[in-house]
């Protein structure tokens, strides 16, 4: 449904529009829910992609959806499965020794086999559930409707809760994830610190499966934190660009999704996509640029 058509569509003045837009309650707790989501996506998708657990993530993405299913299935709120399920899978997951602890091919074959697994058991709850199914969509694509100021509330609590442990280990997660083995030996608590980001980055994928969908909430958690790393190397200026790239395609996925009958995951991996495809071409024609003038001031001494 275009809800667009109830105020007249898109009026090519922005204060207008927008002010159309948050005249819904809904759109409000729409706009104040993805904000809260796209900071925290933003955050641990930035530690994600410099950790090189994407694989990880990805599965954490596809097991909200089971979560959201058997939530449903129960007669539970779906917000109680995507929680339960994500952060569940991310001990399964912590579980698994990782590259730098001797179990490469073991922990991408075990990650594997839980996502195929948890994704097949999401088909079964559906299909024993008797009722009328109607959000199947949502689940899988996402939705802006439907979002409560209670949602909003839980929402923001989990945000400020798992970014404020991030904080606490944020340096010491930093030193891990550049270089495992040196941090081990400096006394760095690497394995616990391991599980503690990924019960986090379960709790992120969760809070953002409930906006962008199941099939498309990892491209919050890689796209944004992957454009950043492209414009710049610094850490805090990085992790700040990649907050404010989501933040970004969060507000105008919802604008899109507003003025269209398509879901709002569409309209969110599209634009991040784009920030990404730019940003790689920057960071391209800036070293071929670098190249061509150090060729030319060899060539001239």
């Amino acid at each position: 449904m275009n809800w667009a058509d109830a105020g007249g569509g898109w009026s090519w003045n922005p204060v207008t529009d927008l002010q159309q837009i948050w005249a819904f309650p809904f759109m409000v707790n729409a706009f104040r829910a993805g904000t809260v989501v796209a900071v925290l996506a933003a955050a641990m998708g930035w530690f994600m992609a410099l950790r090189r657990q994407s694989f990880a993530g990805h599965t954490l993405a596809v097991v909200s959806f089971p979560g959201a299913a058997c939530a449903t299935l129960l007669g539970i709120s779906a917000g109680f499965g995507y929680f339960a399920f994500c952060v569940g899978g991310a001990l399964v997951i912590a579980a698994i020794p990782r590259a730098g602890q001797g179990g490469s091919g073991q922990e991408s074959a075990l990650t594997g086999t839980v996502q195929a697994f948890l994704l097949a058991c999401g088909f079964l709850f559906v299909a024993l559930y008797k009722g009328f199914l109607g959000g199947i969509n949502s689940l899988l694509f996402g939705s802006f409707l439907g979002i409560t100021t209670t949602q909003v509330t839980v929402l923001t609590v989990v945000a400020v809760v798992a970014l404020g442990t991030l904080a606490v280990i944020g340096r010491p997660l930093l030193f891990a994830s550049v270089d495992e083995n040196v941090a081990t030996g400096r006394g760095v608590p690497v394995r616990t610190l391991s599980v503690v980001f990924l019960v986090l980055l379960g709790a992120a994928t969760a809070e953002a499966g409930q906006i962008t969908g199941t099939l498309l909430v990892f491209a919050l958690l890689v796209m944004p934190a992957a454009a950043a790393q492209q414009l710049t190397a610094r850490p805090a200026a990085s992790l700040a660009l990649s907050v404010l790239i989501a933040i970004a395609v969060t507000w105008t996925g919802l604008i899109a999704a507003y003025y269209s009958p398509y879901p709002i995951g569409f309209y969110v991996t599209t634009f991040a996509f784009a920030v990404y495809v730019l940003a790689r071409a920057g960071r391209s024609l800036g070293t071929a640029v670098g190249r061509h003038h150090r060729l030319a001031g060899g060539a001239a001494a």
